[in-house]
């Protein structure tokens, strides 16, 4: 206990570092920034903030990541609150009863009761983190690599949790991350698999071009799509907030409550706050005196109910990341490739070896979260009017910052052509509701998983099988995959049988049936591929293959021949990536302002080819505010060299980082 007392309080002095403290303190920002812009999470957040830590230590880095993601949840209430737009999905719950109050002119109480709320859930979060460790860290002198491989498998297998109402679907696409991860040089026998002749691939995929791809790319083209402003009025008034700070004292019992079912929840793998601030939201309706009343029409208890848990959640989701490398959410998946950037590899390492930087993250997620808070009481009518930036200037701005992260990968022009494919095919899920957390998540564990895998059968061989926390995981593990499909015939006893209808639907084939089609064909001609590789190189792209063609053959089968004629849908869970819904626009305009889009997209690589990747960040973002959004020219001018000094001074005159050459040397 002495020695993690000692830690901690080493850690609390790495923190109060100057530099450290300004670090976390931008991180900070950003996320309340992003809070407020719905459709830009924490998750986003992360990926847009992982290339800027390349550079730093391991306390500065985490540190600055941390606080960003920690944020988003306390000022994403804002716009829900102001707008009834939801700043992130964990937010969704807040509207039901923000947004009443604040049409009856309470918006400054909602957003006080929802600031007070989350502090109190993320310092709870904070708290029961810090007192888990010496319970777990002594389990943890008893996990070795089959053990650590248990786990991963575990926390894969939470890719059904992730696919909602599409569990097939997700559980192909996380087959397909999982040989993503695979591409690049074999450890074991030094096989080149999937390069294509690259030198660039021999390394694997970078990380951070690839998920900014799958995520930013699609979520900015959503904004892009809409063309309007994410506001389109002035915001409300936000006097009142010591109004809502009574109303959190004087319900203590609901966030304390909600703050223990946001952090039991988050440490849940798989859940994600779109789930986790509904569960706390339910419970005070079930739980809080006359809810059932007055919930959903203005109630300052569902506000503080549906804050709290989601601000706790983050503590939670930390657990398993830290101790089994397990992501609790996918931001959490982002963290964990933070981790492996720096060198750290989550464990029984980071309750030993590297317990300073656990305990740096714990006062990182404390400090973050009054910080945020605090900034929000002091700022929130003027961070609300981020809402009102025209998207003309808020997406090139965005997308320029995407640019520059992309190419921290690794400083190749390969980096840019995996942030365009990732994104392609991001947006392309995103409007067919194929869930992309999946593929993150088999994308961040399948090299984990193979090398615990081989290390396993080389010190253990099958008895590694015989291990009792092993037995232990794989028992939950397939448990949490059988249950939803065992529920489903629990809850059908006692009901009509339903009538099922064999045959061929031609009226359910389109996209959807096309794409999976088309990735069936690309997983047969991966294993096709495979049969010139060493065994030890191809066993686990194999079976990973093998899994990935079931999958996608059961849900081709099941939609294109079986039709349920009777009995009511049967849920299956949430939608944790929800699709993109445009339901003013026609599809014939949302299809050429995507095309629009990409083109702009592509048209930044082709000015970055001729006179480097940095000099075109200016260019390229005063054509296309101009161009393309038909915004003024000083401030088109303006905000486009900011954005070019900014990463200058940053890159080249601070980080000195080597940037490719274009075509002229620039």
């Amino acid at each position: 206990m002495s020695g993690m007392l000692t830690a901690a309080w080493a850690a609390l002095g790495n923190i109060a570092d100057p530099l450290r403290l300004v670090m976390l303190t931008a991180g900070v920002l950003g996320g309340l920034v992003l809070g407020i812009v719905p459709g830009l999470g924490g998750l986003v957040g992360l990926t847009l903030l992982l290339p800027f830590t390349y550079h730093m230590d391991p306390y500065t880095a985490l540190a600055m990541l941390i606080g960003m993601h920690a944020v988003v949840a306390t000022s994403d209430a804002i716009p829900a609150v102001l707008f009834g737009v939801p700043g992130s999905v964990g937010s969704a719950a807040t509207v039901l009863d923000g947004f009443p109050m604040a049409k009856r002119g309470e918006a400054g109480r909602a957003l006080g009761a929802s600031f007070a709320a989350s502090l109190v859930g993320g310092l709870f979060g904070a708290l029961l983190l810090a007192a888990t460790l010496p319970v777990i860290r002594p389990a943890l002198l008893f996990v070795g690599a089959p053990e650590m491989l248990a786990f991963c498998v575990f926390g894969l297998s939470l890719a059904a949790a992730l696919s909602g109402r599409y569990m097939l679907r997700g559980l192909a696409v996380a087959c397909f991350g999982l040989l993503l991860s695979m591409v690049g040089e074999d450890y074991q026998s030094g096989t080149l698999r999937w390069t294509f002749g690259s030198i660039y691939l021999w390394e694997g995929i970078p990380i951070v071009p690839f998920a900014l791809g799958l995520f930013a790319i699609p979520e900015i083209a959503d904004l892009v799509v809409r063309r309007t402003a994410i506001a389109g009025k002035e915001p409300m008034s936000t006097r009142g907030q010591w109004d809502g700070i009574k109303d959190v004292l004087r319900n203590l019992g609901t966030v304390m409550r909600s703050s223990t079912i946001g952090s039991i929840m988050g440490a849940v793998p798989g859940l994600g706050s779109a789930v986790i601030d509904w569960i706390a939201y339910g419970s005070a309706a079930k739980s809080v005196k006359g809810a059932s009343d007055t919930f959903g029409k203005g109630d300052v208890r569902g506000v503080i109910a549906s804050e709290a848990a989601n601000n706790a959640k983050e503590g939670g989701a930390l657990v398993p990341t830290l101790a089994f490398g397990v992501p609790g959410s996918a931001g959490m998946a982002i963290l964990l490739g933070a981790f492996l950037m720096q060198g750290i590899v989550p464990g029984p390492d980071m309750l030993g070896k590297h317990l300073d930087v656990t305990y740096t993250m714990i006062w990182s997620l404390a400090v973050a979260n009054l910080m945020g808070a605090a900034i929000c009481f002091a700022f929130a009518h003027r961070m609300a009017k981020i809402a009102l930036i025209p998207i003309g200037y808020l997406a090139p701005v965005i997308l320029a910052i995407t640019f520059v992260g992309a190419f921290q990968g690794s400083n190749d022009w390969g980096d840019i052509f995996v942030l365009f494919g990732a994104g392609a095919v991001g947006y392309l899920m995103r409007s067919l509701q194929w869930p992309r957390p999946p593929l993150l998540l088999g994308f961040v564990l399948g090299t984990l998983i193979e090398r615990y895998l081989f290390t396993s059968i080389q010190i253990y061989g099958l008895g590694l099988f015989a291990r009792p926390l092993v037995i232990a995981t794989l028992v939950v593990t397939a448990w949490g995959l059988l249950a939803p499909v065992a529920g489903i015939f629990l809850r059908r006893r006692g009901r009509p049988p339903r009538k099922l209808a064999f045959g061929f639907l031609p009226g359910r084939l389109g996209w959807d049936t096309l794409f999976a089609g088309a990735a069936l064909a690309l997983l047969v001609v991966a294993l096709a591929d495979m049969w010139r590789w060493p065994f030890g190189a191809r066993i686990i792209p194999e079976i990973v293959s093998f899994a990935g063609i079931l999958f996608l053959a059961g849900y081709l089968a099941t939609r294109l021949f079986v039709e349920v004629k009777s009995a009511e849908p049967e849920p299956v869970g949430a939608d944790m990536d929800l699709g993109i819904s445009h339901e003013d626009l026609t599809l014939p305009v949302i299809v050429r302002r995507s095309l629009v889009y990409f083109a702009w997209l592509g048209l930044y690589l082709v000015i970055a080819a001729l006179i480097g990747p940095l000099p075109a960040l200016f260019v390229w973002m005063l054509a296309c505010m101009i161009v393309e959004f038909r915004m003024k020219w000083l401030p088109s001018l303006a905000t486009a060299a900011a954005t070019w000094g900014l990463s200058y001074l940053l890159f080249i005159r601070v980080l000195h980082v080597p940037w490719p050459k274009g075509l002229f040397g620039l």
